[in-house]
């Protein structure tokens, strides 16, 4: 199975899903996480082989994320809120969790910053634990290359100068790797 995900701006455009689905036909890519759909309401849709589930974007137009995906495997997607999404994947011996973020922006406040990540550890103590979890979308993160993150990361970070929003990051992937 070929995950991915797309920050694409906007979906909101007359005929912009259907180019987003010739574009990831292209990739061969069977799941995924969409951010900034733009779309205000719910819905499902159908767009070339991806049946398209989007939800909770706002009135505005703004924000929204969504999944696109060709497997059959789908038990459940949940639109948690404007910024997070799951979808739920029948897999061989357990479980495929997908959950897709639109994180903060690196300028927005830190209590917005603590928010979001409060509502995304919520969602990830809500899945049991033997279950295979897949973190994707947009963290706005850069995250340093620094001894400390190594056993997380490896050294495959392409900044040598981090943000906030990396490190954020990496002490939420650490605490559910530990179980906390």
């Amino acid at each position: 199975m070929r995950i991915g995900a797309w920050n694409v701006r906007s979906l909101y455009r007359a005929g912009s899903l259907k180019a987003a689905a010739r574009e990831l036909a292209r990739y061969k890519l069977d799941v995924v996480g969409v951010q900034e759909v733009r779309r205000d309401k719910g819905a499902t849709v159908r767009a070339g082989d991806y049946d398209f589930f989007y939800g909770k974007g706002d009135e505005n137009h703004q924000l929204g994320t969504c999944f696109l995906y060709t497997v059959s495997a789908l038990k459940r997607v949940e639109f948690v809120s404007d910024r997070l999404s799951s979808i739920v994947l029948r897999g061989r011996w357990r479980n495929i969790i997908v959950v897709n973020v639109h994180a903060t922006s690196e300028e927005k406040s830190d209590k917005s910053k603590d928010s979001f990540y409060q509502e995304l550890e919520q969602l990830f103590d809500r899945f049991p634990k033997y279950h295979m979890k897949t973190l994707l979308g947009e963290f706005y993160a850069k995250v340093e290359r620094e001894n400390i993150f190594q056993p997380n990361i490896g050294q495959e970070s392409l900044h040598q100068d981090g943000n906030d929003n990396g490190v954020r990051l990496v002490i939420f992937v650490i605490s559910e790797k530990s179980g906390g």
